[in-house]
């Protein structure tokens, strides 16, 4: 039989238990935001002296007016009053380990260890989170860098954007993925080729590899590149099967899949077999426009890649290869030409960068892109928004500033509906109710 003493000092000892446990519960943090114009919800008209009531990181309630401090006892008061305030802008396309391109990449990727891209990674993460883009997805990194950094800034070990991550892209030996392209036989072999695949069952596996990685959306390639190291130009470079496999399989295991196509064979085969939105896109027609609309993927542009193709040439003009160079002269020529042709059609645009190719931290120069190119500054934040959180997956989570969602949000100068460039110098950044930049 248990003495009572026993039973009455394990009582005391639960008691203490639970009271530290008490002890140690968060405080409740509730936070005002007073914003002189607040586009809310991106596609419908914006709200003039509105006011954001935050609890604990995530939205509680959008009013109309400056709600005073002293109504909602223990607040806090953001004053952006004579501030545009919008949703935490989202770029679906990234590549947050480098951004060092052509020769200069190429150099980088045989002598710099996985640790340095890692510190890099996480430079470019806070560039990015400094630029107002709260969530990003990022398409392709070899060694699990990003994978770490997703995890850690989801643990607030890190400051950076909220990352959706695909883990090692995929493509056909000699395809767009294969890092030993432009090495002499000797180094080709000694690169991973786990992310290649050539047939049926090879495609399987290299999706079920990255699932066991713990990716969050799978990206492939049907066609060439203009970064490849190889001149073998834009076209189609996997076969109906191979593509048929890698889409299937993703999706067996609930992961869209994010697919790097230029020339129109590629992207209609991606399109045929189910892909949840296509990457850069440059070649498009009539029946490329039907797939989407009968599909319903997604068309991310990245028309602001060139940027970082004219800076570094300008900078040195054997930047990039003779086999690289021609592509990127061809690249720059028919930029836009296929969102002029998407968006009065009603195809469904998510914004993003490409980043990596183009300079981290100049996300937003891609508004200035798609507005230049046809898009309303409306459309393009919705496409940075709405949009983008709907690809991502994530629409019951960001994209709105809406009761229950996080509570991500960020500030500008002046108005972007009339002039989207002032989205390249934004002043406020919150992320999950954390403000990570004011000035």
């Amino acid at each position: 039989m248990i003495r009572r003493g026993v039973l009455a000092a394990a009582a005391a000892a639960i008691g203490l238990l639970a009271a530290s446990a008490t002890a140690r519960q968060p405080a409740v943090e509730i936070i005002i935001v007073h914003a002189g114009t607040l586009l809310d919800r991106p596609g419908q008209a914006p709200r003039h002296h509105a006011s954001l009531i935050l609890r604990n990181g995530k939205i509680e309630a959008v009013r109309d007016g400056f709600v005073p401090v002293s109504e909602i006892p223990g607040a806090r008061l953001i004053d952006l009053s004579d501030r545009f305030v919008l949703p935490g802008l989202i770029d679906s396309h990234v590549h947050l380990d480098s951004d060092r391109a052509g020769v200069e990449g190429q150099l980088a990727g045989v002598t710099d260890s996985p640790a340095s891209f890692a510190y890099e990674a996480a430079w470019n993460a806070r560039k990015t989170l400094d630029a107002g883009f709260t969530t990003v997805r990022n398409l392709g990194n070899s060694d699990g860098v990003t994978l770490a950094m997703r995890d850690a800034v989801a643990a607030g070990r890190v400051a950076g954007p909220r990352i959706i991550d695909a883990g090692s892209a995929i493509s056909t030996t000699a395809g767009h993925m294969d890092d030993s392209l432009g090495f002499k036989d000797e180094l080709a072999a000694m690169f991973d080729h786990s992310n290649l695949c050539d047939g049926v069952e090879s495609c399987r596996m290299a999706v079920r590899r990255q699932i066991g990685r713990g990716v969050d959306v799978i990206k492939i390639a049907t066609t060439g590149g203009v970064n490849s190291r190889v001149g073998s130009g834009i076209g189609v470079q996997m076969f109906d099967d191979e593509a048929e496999a890698l889409i299937a399989t993703a999706h067996l295991y609930r992961k869209k899949v994010a697919v790097h196509a230029h020339g129109a064979d590629g992207i209609k085969l991606a399109l045929r077999h189910g892909a949840d939105s296509i990457e850069h896109g440059t070649m498009m027609d009539e029946e490329i426009i039907k797939l989407f609309l009968k599909t319903g993927a997604y068309y991310v542009p990245t028309l602001s890649t060139v940027n970082g193709y004219v800076e570094r040439l300008a900078r040195d003009p054997n930047a990039y290869s003779p086999a690289v160079k021609a592509k990127i002269e061809w690249r720059i020529k028919v930029t836009g030409e296929s969102i002029r042709l998407c968006h009065p059609r009603g195809v469904k645009i998510a914004f993003g960068t490409d980043a990596g190719v183009s300079k981290h931290g100049k996300n937003a120069d891609e508004f200035e892109a798609m507005v230049k190119y046809g898009m309303s500054p409306m459309a393009a934040i919705v496409a940075a928004t709405v949009n983008a959180a709907d690809l991502l997956g994530l629409s019951a989570e960001i994209g709105t500033l809406e009761p229950g969602k996080q509570a991500d949000l960020i500030a500008v100068d002046g108005d972007p509906l009339a002039d989207v460039t002032v989205l390249k110098r934004v002043q406020f950044v919150m992320k999950g109710g954390v403000v990570y930049k004011r000035l």
